[in-house]
C-alpha cells in the first residue's frame, strides 16, 4: 500500500492535471501494449498497433524505448518529467535535458532487475545523441500508437475531469480526494492507494499532488519512485468504450447513423447543456423535458461520439467530446 501523507498546506496545493498528459499516455500505453492483460477494451488498439509496428519495421528503432517500459515492475522517472504537464513538446525538451546523475540512478535501477540493450549504456552517460534517439523514438511511436486515438483518450480524460470538479465544488478537496475511491481511501489526512505493488511512505511536504487522470493507466495508481520529485499520482479513469482510431470512428457506418440523428432543436440544446457537464436531471429541469426523453437524446448524442456519459451513484453525469465541443464551437 501507498500512504501519502498531507499537511494543511499540502491540501490547499492539490490539483488536478488540466488535460491528458501526452507522456504518460505514452509510456503507459507501452506496458498495456505488452502486458498480459487483455483488456477488450483495448484489444483492437493493442492489434493494430502490433500490426503497424510490424508494417513499418519501427520495433527495432523502439528496441530501447520498449526496454525502459518493461510490461511490469518499475520504469524509469525521468520519462515521465513533471514539464509534461504542459504538453508533449514540453515533456520531451525535459527528456532530453535530463541530468547524467539521474539518467544513471534510474537506469542502475531498471537494470537490476531487467536485461537493456547495449544502447542503454550510452543513455546512461548523458550522451546528448541517446538522448535525442530517445525522444525521436518516443515521437515516432506516439504518431502511431496515440496520436489516431488521441480524440477519445482526451474525451475519457475530460469526463473525468468534470467529475473531480464536481466533487471539488461540492466538498473542498477533501471532496475531491474522496472521490477517488475505491481504489483510494481519503482518511485523517492520509491518502491510501490501495493494491499499491510495494509498500511506501510519501510526505508531500507542503508540495502538494498533482492528480493526473489517465487512460492507459491499469486499475493500480502510479507514483514515482524518487520522493524528491515533484509529487504526482496517476490514476485511471472509466474509459468509456473501446478505443478506436478517428478515423475507424468516422467510417463507422453506425456513426453516420447516429450523426444523421442529431438533427433538431431538441438535441442541440442538449449539447449546449452538456458544456460544462450536466446529469439527465440537470437536463431535463433545463429543457423543460422528462428525464426519460433527455436520456433518450443524451444516449442519440453519445452513439454519434458526442457525449460521454458516467454513472455516480443515481444520476449520470454527460461531458462533450472534442468532437461535441467542436460541433458545438461551429
Amino acid at each position: 500500500m501507498l500512504k501519502i501523507h498531507f499537511s494543511g498546506e499540502d491540501i490547499l496545493r492539490t490539483r488536478v492535471a488540466p488535460a491528458a498528459d501526452p507522456v504518460w499516455e505514452l509510456v503507459l500505453s507501452l506496458h498495456v501494449l505488452r502486458g498480459r492483460t487483455r483488456d477488450p477494451l483495448t484489444a483492437n488498439w493493442r492489434r493494430s498497433v502490433a500490426r503497424d509496428l510490424r508494417q513499418d519495421s519501427a520495433s527495432e528503432q523502439l528496441r530501447l524505448l520498449f526496454a525502459l517500459n518493461p510490461p511490469r515492475g518499475y520504469f524509469p522517472d525521468f520519462l515521465t518529467p513533471y514539464a509534461s504537464v504542459g504538453g508533449f513538446e514540453a515533456g520531451l525538451d525535459a527528456v532530453r535535458s535530463t541530468p547524467t546523475e539521474l539518467l544513471h540512478r534510474d537506469l542502475s535501477v531498471l537494470a537490476s532487475e531487467n536485461q537493456l540493450p547495449s544502447s542503454a549504456a550510452a543513455l546512461a552517460r548523458g550522451e546528448v545523441s541517446a538522448l535525442h534517439h530517445l525522444a525521436e523514438s518516443m515521437e515516432q511511436y506516439r504518431s502511431l500508437a496515440i496520436s489516431p486515438y488521441w480524440g477519445r483518450i482526451q474525451a475519457a480524460v475530460a469526463a473525468d475531469r468534470t467529475r473531480r470538479a464536481r466533487a471539488l465544488l461540492d466538498g473542498g478537496v477533501e471532496g475531491l480526494l474522496t472521490s477517488l475511491r475505491p481504489a483510494m481511501r481519503w482518511e485523517s489526512r492520509v491518502l491510501e492507494v490501495h493494491s499499491y505493488p510495494h509498500s511506501r511512505e510519501l510526505h508531500l511536504d507542503g508540495r502538494g499532488l498533482l492528480l493526473v487522470p489517465s487512460f492507459f493507466c491499469a486499475a493500480t495508481p502510479v507514483a514515482l519512485l524518487d520522493p524528491a520529485l515533484p509529487p504526482v499520482l496517476v490514476y485511471p479513469v472509466d474509459r468509456l468504450g473501446a478505443l478506436v482510431s478517428a478515423d475507424a470512428s468516422a467510417a463507422s457506418g453506425a456513426a453516420r447513423e447516429s450523426l444523421a440523428a442529431l438533427l433538431g432543436r431538441t438535441r442541440a440544446a442538449v449539447l449546449q447543456a452538456s458544456d460544462e457537464g450536466c446529469t439527465t436531471g440537470e437536463v431535463a429541469r433545463q429543457l423543460n423535458i422528462s428525464p426519460a426523453a433527455a436520456s433518450q437524446h443524451a444516449t442519440v448524442l453519445r452513439n454519434a461520439g458526442l457525449l460521454v456519459s458516467h454513472r455516480e451513484r443515481n444520476s449520470v453525469l454527460h461531458t462533450l467530446t472534442p468532437l461535441g465541443r467542436a460541433m458545438l464551437d461551429a
